[in-house]
C-alpha cells in the first residue's frame, strides 16, 4: 500500500501549541494526551489519506480541496497530492468555523 508523509504547516503547528498550552495551563498531563492524540489521529493519515470528509463549510461553496479528520472536540484540517498530506489547520469545532476558514483562505 503506497504512503503519505504528513506535514504539518507553520499554521498547524500555531494551532496546535496553542490548544496544549491553553490546556497544560490546568494539566500538563492532559495537554501532552491530547497532544498525541492529536498527532496520531493525523498520522493515520498516512496510509489512508482519502478517509476523512470533505470540509462541510467548505463544500457547500463547491471548494473540495480540503479534507477534515474530527478527533473531538478538535477538526484536523488538511490536503493531499503527490504522496504528501498537508496538515493546515487545527481547530476547536465549538468555534465559528465558518469565519475562522473565510479569514485563513483570504490571507
Amino acid at each position: 500500500m503506497a504512503e503519505y508523509r504528513v506535514l504539518w504547516t507553520d499554521i498547524a503547528k500555531a494551532d496546535l501549541y496553542e490548544i496544549v498550552t491553553y490546556i497544560a495551563a490546568d494539566s500538563v498531563t492532559s495537554a501532552v494526551a491530547v497532544l498525541d492524540k492529536i498527532e496520531n489521529r493525523a498520522h493515520t493519515l498516512e496510509r489512508f489519506p482519502e478517509r476523512g470528509r470533505r470540509v462541510p463549510e467548505l463544500r457547500a461553496v463547491d471548494v473540495l480541496l480540503y479534507r477534515e479528520l474530527v478527533e473531538e472536540p478538535w477538526r484536523i484540517v488538511y490536503r493531499y497530492d503527490n504522496k504528501r498530506v498537508y496538515v493546515l489547520a487545527v481547530l476547536d469545532a465549538r468555534r465559528d468555523l465558518e469565519g475562522v476558514f473565510l479569514d485563513r483562505l483570504s490571507r
